[in-house]
């Protein structure tokens, strides 16, 4: 059984069972949203269009195009300068919550981390050693 919510965007109360996070009449707007957005990409002069272009020449607002692109009802693999924000730095990526310019730095700071690490471990064994004396 779902649970009672109110409408993000209206305010109205609906049944939110997991699937929409919008309700039904929200939905249906914003599907009909979607069909001007995927009409005007078809056509071959605006495949390449940039987000501030489509939003500019539909009328759509710019964070749907990026729930459509995230979710992947708008691939950027057809549309090329699609994408949604990185959640780091903001700018545009296709994948994932961070654009790879910031998953290359994510990755720099662990490793860098990790060596350090690493290092503070082996110092601690260093320090446990067994010290042998030479009193007989």
């Amino acid at each position: 059984m779902g649970e009672i919510r109110n409408c993000p965007r209206c305010g109205e109360f609906f049944n939110y069972n997991g699937v929409r996070d919008i309700c039904g009449k929200c939905a249906m707007a914003e599907e009909e949203q979607y069909e001007i957005v995927y009409r005007f990409l078809r056509r071959r002069e605006n495949r390449a269009a940039t987000v501030e272009r489509i939003v500019e020449a539909t009328g759509v607002e710019e964070d749907l195009l990026h729930k459509w692109v995230r979710k992947g009802r708008l691939q950027p693999a057809l549309f090329p300068n699609l994408g949604y924000p990185c959640d780091q730095c903001g700018h545009l990526t296709t994948t994932g919550k961070l654009c790879s310019s910031c998953q290359d730095e994510l990755k720099g700071e662990l490793r860098k981390f990790e060596a350090g690490q690493e290092f503070r471990e082996a110092v601690k064994k260093a320090e446990k050693g067994t010290y042998l004396s030479d009193k007989r």
